[in-house]
């Protein structure tokens, strides 16, 4: 409770505990962080896999969809 020219506020959040233990382990999750086989795996997934596989698509559809100057019931292929 907060007290203002002597009245007495109620309290405007409560705030959860757990909630406030989430948020200063989210600020201070780079201290705690360590490699692990499991860390190592996610980062090579996000790093080297999904690029991989997403300029392999890229390069296989090269040249095969041209979406300029197409009318109602044009088809967007180009081969």
């Amino acid at each position: 409770m907060q007290t203002n020219a002597n009245k007495v506020l109620p309290a405007v959040i409560n705030f959860d505990p757990a909630l406030i233990k989430w948020y200063h382990m989210h600020q201070n999750r780079y201290k705690y962080f360590r490699w692990t086989p499991r860390t190592a795996k996610i980062t090579f997934a996000y790093v080297v896999v999904v690029p991989s596989i997403l300029l392999w698509v890229a390069y296989g559809t090269e040249g095969k969809y041209n979406m300029r100057v197409k009318r109602r019931g044009d088809t967007i292929l180009e081969y």
